[in-house]
């Protein structure tokens, strides 16, 4: 809204009001307007919930040895990082721009089902929380929304790139001057990395192309699933799915500032896609939101984002990863919440197969992989046979855990930057 009114003000000479029109200035500063909200407005909401004793029960000391310090934290705090997030995005982002109507959907959609999911755990007392099929159908429903608003909207187009070869050999990369409706997208380690949906389903015939937008829109709710699960998978020690996400975010906003600038979409060979400049400023409102909940969520945690955070920030990173064309970067960016998920498929993939066979088979001590590093040998189901029993050697406390989560986290985000050139 401010963005409107400044640029309105621009045309009667207002001193400063031309500052509204840089996507630097609009960034920075909804990145520090987020990160004070979210500490003043966590302080809030956490005496708010302590008040009406809204807090985690003590959680099973097999499962988390720390879990009876945790007894009394305040829960639901994704509330805290979704209105830090919107507040800064209604307030400074070009609100007519689909990208952006995109994300603040996604973003109040799977914050909704997991608040859902939260007040049923905390309120009915029920630890389940939301029926699976449920939230599984909740978020291939905005999955199927984002798709279909990205193959049918007349905004969400890009400019293709294009590669030429001069007289001297060398060659340069131009896009097109016509924006149009694409199914390319990009693809790691690959020279002139560029992945048409459209060809994949080549055998269609004349309706390769309808098959192609046909594959995007299940790519995409594929995407948003399993990464909105994934991050509800780490989120299982203080400050662990609050940091990585932060980081994810950072890699996120790069690779949409180039993919919204003309001369560095060129360098880097990417497809350029007009408007997504916004998707910068939403990724610094993202990570402002991060940082300022850490301030409460960083051991030993004052508040926990629960459902309603961890669903959202999954499916935030999904939708923005879809819109500027990087969905296949996700394994490497998001690698710790990808083998967050694999250790649980493998978990319950290879006790399943066991209890077939009448025995009791686990592949990790605990899952999902955090989990392994801070249960001991001790601590383990004696009727049951490990894989991996005895790794690690010894138990790990949950802040290192995290730390050392953030920092594989780090190197991932700086490897899939890095794809962009090493082909």
């Amino acid at each position: 809204m401010l963005y409107y009114l400044f640029r309105f003000l621009e045309q009667y000479d207002i001193p400063g009001a031309h500052l509204w029109s840089y996507i630097s200035f609009r960034a920075l500063l909804t990145l520090i307007l987020s990160l004070l909200i979210s500490a003043w407005f966590g302080e809030h909401f956490i005496k708010y919930m302590k008040r009406r004793n809204i807090s985690e029960t003590a959680r099973d000391a097999s499962i988390d040895p720390f879990g009876e310090k945790k007894k009394g934290v305040p829960t639901m705090g994704g509330i805290i990082i979704i209105v830090s997030i919107l507040l800064p995005v209604l307030l400074l982002g070009r609100m007519r721009n689909i990208y952006l109507i995109l994300m603040i959907t996604t973003t109040v959609w799977l914050g909704f089902l997991g608040f859902l999911d939260d007040y049923i755990k905390i309120f009915r007392r029920n630890k389940d929380g939301l029926k699976g099929k449920y939230k599984i159908v909740g978020q291939v429903s905005i999955g199927l929304i984002v798709g279909l608003t990205l193959w049918l909207s007349p905004d969400a187009k890009i400019n293709e790139n294009l590669t030429t070869v001069k007289q001297d050999n060398q060659e340069t990369v131009i896009h097109k001057s016509e924006a149009v409706k694409s199914l390319k997208t990009t693809i790691p380690f690959v020279k002139n990395h560029d992945l048409d949906y459209s060809k994949v389903m080549s055998f269609c015939g004349e309706g390769a192309r309808a098959a192609g937008w046909v594959l995007f829109v299940v790519m995409t709710i594929f995407v948003v699933t399993a990464v909105s699960n994934g991050a509800n998978l780490n989120d299982g020690m203080d400050g662990m799915c609050a940091g990585n996400s932060a980081v994810i975010g950072v890699a996120l906003g790069i690779l949409s500032y180039v993919s919204s600038h003309i001369e560095y979409a060129a360098y880097f060979n990417i497809m350029f896609i007009p408007g997504s400049q916004e998707l910068v400023i939403f990724l610094c409102a993202f990570v402002g939101a991060m940082i300022g909940f850490l301030w409460y969520n960083a051991f030993p945690a004052q508040v926990f984002m629960g459902d309603t955070g961890s669903l959202t920030i999954g499916g935030i990173i999904g939708v923005v990863a879809v819109i500027i064309h990087k969905e296949l970067l996700l394994p490497i960016l998001c690698g710790i919440f990808f083998v967050e998920s694999l250790s649980v498929i493998i978990q319950t993939q290879v006790f399943k197969y066991y209890k077939r066979k009448g025995q009791r088979v686990r592949f990790f001590r605990a899952t999902p992989i955090h989990d392994n590093f801070r249960k001991l040998d001790s601590q383990l189901d004696s009727t049951s046979r490990y894989v991996l029993k005895g790794w690690p050697e010894r138990q790990f406390h949950e802040s290192k855990i995290t730390f050392r989560f953030w920092i594989v986290s780090i190197i991932l985000a700086a490897l899939t930057i890095i794809t962009l050139k090493i082909r």
